[in-house]
């Protein structure tokens, strides 16, 4: 780690903790837009993080220019908005003397808003169509409510104080000779007080738009008509080689990887992303015992086929206590798409669903959070993360990892976070090792411990402390170059120092991996 050129951490996050960011729900509609006939997935042979670094750079282009414009239309104030305006006042003072409202609050001058061209066909009712909009029944509601406690206090406030949707009903009722002879229909939708009218109104500027953009809209309306739906199905699959996945891998590395033809075999791939060290273990029948997810414990291809055909391939591992995302293989042709986001989002949701069936289920690794990669960084955008710490095997918070990989690539991260139990995540406190000077006795294989060679021997008098470390080590599994057996099963061992070594080798290896797993793992002498 301290050598290497791109130092790796092992990252992972709490799933239950997990709050999608703006991009990650933009993927999410993305796609939702794509299956709904929508939007077309656009072939690009560049890799998905260059895709999705060129749209965010096109998006906030656009999104300026749009802003721009929009700003400039709403600033534009039209006689007819402070007419309208006026008469909103007129009848917030009518409901005022007819006591609907407290006469003692102080309510500021209603606005109303010209609603944009792009959001009309959206809150059309029927052959009206929206034009103007006020959402004063709002500010007359805090101002209500800002009263009453200061009146009566905190307490029976939110009974006493009117919604926005009963303000604005009572503000449309004094408003009832305002749409005859304006030519408006004017209707209230939650909380907001709407004007309409059943005869399209067109600005000119709205004209000269409509002028240049007629061709394109009915062409837009033609393939409207024409939309197919897509069916995306998501298929969990043990880990087996597949000819059609492999087909879509090897397109995947050729086109987004820049890999040689020669460089890709069934032998490697089936190497890579098939072959499992995990043994399969299969669901649990017992219904009491929530232990074991629907589809069990192993490998796993996570297949996802729109319309049949296989878009995307991600390859996991499903564990007692989490999912971990090992590779992820996708369709060049639907790069836009952001597959690789979906399909975090996807399992981040399967863990959260699994709960139920397994309860120890928590975490959704991602694999290595390479610091000084950029194509890595993206790992970090799943929030709440921690990195795991190379020297402890301590969890650390990424906010507290981050600044200290900014300053170089490795970092003994646990020297600088100590997280106390009552914290809101104590697994990220979880601590394997101990201390460097454990670490340390650990691969030079000494100890520290200062019985006598008489307190060494197994099964002699030894204090306390001794004696439980010794029965916590006695079902340890060893192997000696072949042959198998438990601590407590091996012949005794007559010298002295080699027994102490063992057992401190033993007891440091138990602290790492812990009681039950020193149980099942098999440790080997050589």
């Amino acid at each position: 780690m301290e050598k290497t050129c791109c130092p790796s951490y092992t990252i992972r996050l709490k799933a239950s903790g997990f709050v999608p960011s703006k991009e990650q729900q933009r993927v999410r509609r993305r796609l939702e837009r794509f299956l709904d006939g929508e939007l077309d997935a656009k072939p690009s042979e560049q890799t998905e993080e260059q895709d999705v670094s060129f749209s965010r750079e096109v998006s906030v282009s656009v999104r300026k220019s749009l802003g721009s414009a929009k700003r400039e239309q709403n600033n534009e104030v039209e006689p007819i908005m402070k007419d309208l305006s006026e008469q909103i006042d007129i009848a917030v003072q009518k409901c005022i003397q007819s006591g609907e409202f407290p006469c003692n609050i102080q309510i500021p001058k209603a606005s109303v808003k010209k609603v944009i061209s792009a959001k009309r066909k959206k809150l059309a009712e029927g052959s009206e169509e929206l034009l103007y909009t006020s959402n004063i029944a709002f500010p007359i509601v805090a101002a209500i409510k800002h009263t009453h406690t200061s009146e009566k206090g905190k307490k029976n406030v939110e009974e006493s104080v009117l919604s926005a949707e009963v303000v604005s009903e009572k503000l449309l009722s004094a408003m009832d000779k305002v749409g005859k002879f304006m030519g408006f229909s004017v209707k209230v939708c939650k909380g907001h007080i709407n004007f309409l009218s059943a005869t399209r109104v067109v600005t000119s500027s709205e004209r000269n738009d409509e002028e240049s953009f007629s061709t394109t809209t009915r062409k837009s309306s033609s393939n409207n008509l024409h939309a197919r739906k897509r069916k995306l199905e998501m298929h969990l699959k043990r880990s087996s080689f597949d000819p059609e996945e492999y087909e879509l891998y090897k397109r995947y590395q050729l086109k987004v990887h820049n890999d040689k033809p020669e460089s890709i075999s069934e032998t490697s791939y089936k190497r890579f992303l098939v072959d499992t060290p995990l043994i399969e273990v299969p669901p649990s029948r017992n219904d009491d015992q929530e232990k074991v997810p629907p589809c069990g414990f192993g490998s796993y291809h996570q297949q996802y086929r729109v319309d049949d055909r296989l878009i995307a391939v991600g390859v996991i591992d499903i564990l007692p206590k989490c999912l971990s995302s090992k590779y992820l293989f996708w369709d060049p042709d639907f790069a836009s798409l952001s597959i690789g986001n979906y399909s975090a989002l996807q399992e981040i949701d399967w863990v959260k669903q699994n709960q139920a069936h397994c309860s120890t289920l928590e975490y959704y690794y991602l694999g290595y959070y390479i610091h000084s990669c950029n194509k890595m960084k993206y790992k970090a955008a799943y929030r709440p993360s921690e990195l795991l710490c190379p020297l402890r095997y301590q969890w650390v918070p990424f906010e507290v990892a981050k600044p200290l990989l900014d300053k170089k690539p490795y970092s003994v991260l646990s020297n600088y976070t100590k997280v106390s139990p009552s914290s809101s995540s104590p697994q990220a406190s979880e601590t394997l090792g101990e201390s460097t000077s454990e670490h340390e006795d650990m691969e030079q294989g000494v100890t520290n411990d200062d019985d006598d060679d008489d307190d060494v021997m197994y099964n002699s008098d030894e204090d306390s402390d001794s004696s439980r470390n010794r029965s916590d080590i006695t079902n340890i599994l060893i192997s000696f170059d072949g042959p198998r057996l438990r601590y407590k099963d091996i012949p005794r061992i007559k010298n002295r120092m080699v027994l102490k070594e063992l057992e401190s080798r033993l007891v440091n290896y138990q602290k790492v991996v812990g009681a039950e797993l020193s149980e099942r793992m098999v440790y080997e002498l050589r």
